[in-house]
């Protein structure tokens, strides 16, 4: 037994030491052999680095809209169009905020009064003011600018405040700095800019919030509005893992309070956060496919060298088979030449791929992230690809006469 695995030791031994003086004899060959499997695999790191940094961006970017909110919007009467509305109200979220744990912040939103404001020297402006409470800024997960963001007591005491967003004020103003402290009188009525804010991801206008967005206290649109009505309420959980079942439980307060025939949407940021997660997924499956094709494409060229390898070292194998050599030397000395480049190759390839995301990252101070387990998988595939493209190459050294060898 121990005779038997010394022997197979030395085996290894040996065809180890010939595949390097093989690589020692022929640098140039090697070199550009197993430059295919660097391309390869170095193609394969940076597809998976790319495909999850995308992914990150994606993902990040939706959660930063709002990935821990549910939001309540009333649609229509669906039976009965043509009898008294069956709107939102304050009562309502107070309701959830009781009868709902997990809760932490909600925020109405009454529904936009377009106005236009004077911002001086007789000039107007159109702009879209909507009521909010002050946990609206956390709920949206909004970015205050400049200033602040009006608070309870402003909302208590009825204080015409507000914040505009970012855009509006470099439009009226020139820069988010400059807007505070200024007014914008509104049906007559003086509205002091405490803030400037701004949507933390850019939605494009597809949220309630737009370019010419002032946020003002819901207590005090009554002065603009005889009868405002909620369009929206915002729910904030306390994590992501909890927004599923509080929608539920958020739906079954709503539909509680209301008409059986009126139709409300509760809605929160999940399932478009799957989609997106396997939207990116599949785009990595599509972008590693096409690194596999590179990886065999280099296979196959590994498989035509070897081949021709076996034509030009005839002599060189009738020698070995003269002096000893079994069929399974010699197919076991060519299949571990195809091997060793493909590893060679390989591993180059994983150092370049996560060289240059490195690098890339400290230039530009981002963090790319990279996979371990890509690393992993681009070796595995460059072994198997070096055992499948150099079976035929190592069978046909194997199957060779030993005279006719000698002859040639």
């Amino acid at each position: 037994m121990r005779n038997s695995s010394s022997r197979a030791e030395l085996g290894i031994r040996n065809v180890a030491n010939f595949a390097r003086d093989v690589f020692e004899a022929d640098r140039l060959r090697f070199s550009l052999t197993a430059l295919g499997m660097v391309i390869g695999t170095t193609s394969l790191i940076l597809v998976t680095t790319v495909s999850l940094a995308g992914k990150h961006y994606v993902m990040d970017e939706i959660q930063s809209i709002g990935s821990n909110w549910i939001y309540v919007e009333h649609q229509s009467v669906a039976a009965a169009p043509n009898t008294l509305s069956d709107n939102l109200t304050i009562d309502d979220m107070e309701a959830v905020q009781q009868q709902v744990p997990g809760i932490v912040a909600a925020s109405p939103v009454l529904l936009p009064v377009i106005e236009r404001v004077s911002v001086g020297g007789g000039k107007t402006r159109a702009v879209q003011i909507m009521g909010v409470s002050p946990e609206y800024r956390r709920v949206r997960n909004l970015v205050q600018v400049s200033g602040r963001f009006f608070d309870r007591d402003d909302s208590l005491a009825y204080n015409k405040v507000g914040v505009i967003n970012a855009r509006l004020a470099n439009e009226l103003y020139g820069s988010p700095q400059a807007a505070v402290g200024h007014t914008l009188k509104c049906n007559s009525l003086p509205f002091l800019v405490v803030g400037v804010f701004r949507e933390r991801v850019d939605t494009f206008g597809q949220s309630e919030v737009t370019d010419v967005t002032v946020l003002v206290p819901y207590t005090v649109v009554q002065y603009l509005e005889p009868a405002p009505m909620v369009k929206q309420i915002f729910f904030s959980t306390a994590n992501a893992a909890s927004v599923v079942p509080l929608t539920v439980a958020v739906r079954r307060v709503i539909r509680e309070r209301h008409r059986p025939e009126s139709v409300y949407h509760v809605r929160n940021l999940t399932a478009l956060l799957k989609v997106a997660g396997k939207t990116a997924n599949a785009m990595s499956l599509l972008l590693l496919g096409v690194s596999f094709i590179v990886l065999i494409v280099s296979g196959i060229s590994i498989m035509n060298i070897m081949l021709d390898n076996v034509n030009q070292r005839v002599s060189e194998i009738g020698i070995r088979r003269a002096v000893g050599a079994t069929r399974r030397d010699i197919r076991l000395q060519f299949l571990s030449e195809a091997v060793l480049i493909s590893l060679v190759g390989g591993t180059l390839g994983v150092v370049l791929g996560f060289a240059i995301p490195a690098s890339l990252g400290f230039i530009t101070r981002h963090h790319l992230p990279t996979s371990s387990f890509a690393a992993g998988l681009a070796v595995v595939v460059c072994a198997g690809v070096g055992v499948v493209f150099g079976t035929i190459p190592a069978a046909r050294a194997a199957r060779l006469d030993p005279a006719e060898s000698l002859r040639h």
